[in-house]
């Protein structure tokens, strides 16, 4: 079992750059794969990234590749989704999100959320 806690959701302008970071505690965790999602008002939670510890080709959504990075700190047991050229349309309460199986899909564990807001 994996514990997630994330962090560093906020308001933005349109155009700029906000980090999300989400620390993973528990067994094992080196063995999950490890991402986020986000859910907007009124619609469905999608998935945004993924990423396993021991590295491999991390995963986007079409909607934010070359935009979002993920990436992961081993050592501190970290993994941050970096988030550049922020439009409107990325407002969500983005989530970290893991399980042993990959890609993500259906996650088994979460973390409680964090409201990222952009701005015009």
């Amino acid at each position: 079992q994996v514990q997630l806690v994330e962090s560093g959701g906020g308001l933005v302008q349109a155009g700029g750059s906000l980090r999300l970071s989400c620390g993973a505690s528990g067994r094992d965790r080196s063995s999950y794969i490890l991402g986020w999602f986000r859910q907007a008002p009124g619609s469905e939670r999608e998935f945004v990234a993924d990423t396993t510890w021991s590295g491999g080709r991390p995963r986007y959504a079409d909607s934010v590749k070359g935009r979002f990075t993920i990436s992961r700190d081993n050592a501190k047991n970290m993994v941050y989704l970096q988030m550049n050229n922020l439009k409107i349309e990325d407002t969500a309460v983005y989530y970290c999100a893991a399980d042993l199986r990959s890609p993500l899909v259906n996650p088994d564990y979460w973390g409680q959320g964090t409201q990222v807001t952009v701005s015009s």
